[in-house]
């Protein structure tokens, strides 16, 4: 049985969210060796592996979710890891490359879909940006400093990531 054949904006999503999985768990190695401290805390952040596998698996039933879900389950996790870091984490980051998903990952005819995407991702922004302040975790002002760092270099990672996986996907204006 063959796997059927992925459009370039499609496949692109499914290696982005193979990445992801594949570099999920060493977020709380990083954790460990970079601040030695909140390991498990986050560890929690393991539980949208499940989230993103999804994704590669539905790809060839409807090549469209994984173009929606890969936005929105980053949109959700991003969210979900400021509330548990805080906002001086910088977590928040993570909505950047979620926009930048949304501005590649849609044809024409789903503008629709890509405008109340981009819509929903700056509302969660902006509620998070509002009521969010503290850590659940009482991080250490230099080891805010350090996940706002491994956080900001993670975020340029996958910007850049991202646009190598959509270079040459066809714009159908």
């Amino acid at each position: 049985m063959t796997r059927p054949q992925l459009d370039p904006r499609t496949k692109a999503a499914v290696t982005i969210a193979w990445v992801i999985i594949a570099n999920k768990p060493f977020y709380p190695l990083y954790i460990w060796w970079l601040i030695g401290d909140g390991v498990g805390m986050s560890a929690v952040t393991l539980v949208a592996i499940p989230f993103f596998l999804v994704i590669p698996l539905v790809a060839g039933r409807s090549p469209f979710f994984p173009r929606f879900a890969l936005p929105l389950f980053g949109t959700l996790d991003t969210v979900f890891e400021t509330i548990l870091f805080g906002k001086a984490s910088g977590t928040l980051l993570f909505l950047a490359p979620c926009m930048a998903l949304v501005l590649v990952s849609f044809h024409a005819s789903e503008k629709w879909w890509q405008r109340g995407l981009a819509c929903f991702i700056f509302a969660c922004f902006a509620v998070c940006w509002k009521t969010i302040r503290e850590p659940v975790f009482p991080w250490s002002s230099d080891q805010l400093t350090t996940l706002l760092n491994i956080n900001t270099f993670a975020v340029a990672s996958l910007m850049a990531f991202i646009a190598m996986c959509y270079a040459g996907t066809a714009a159908d204006i």
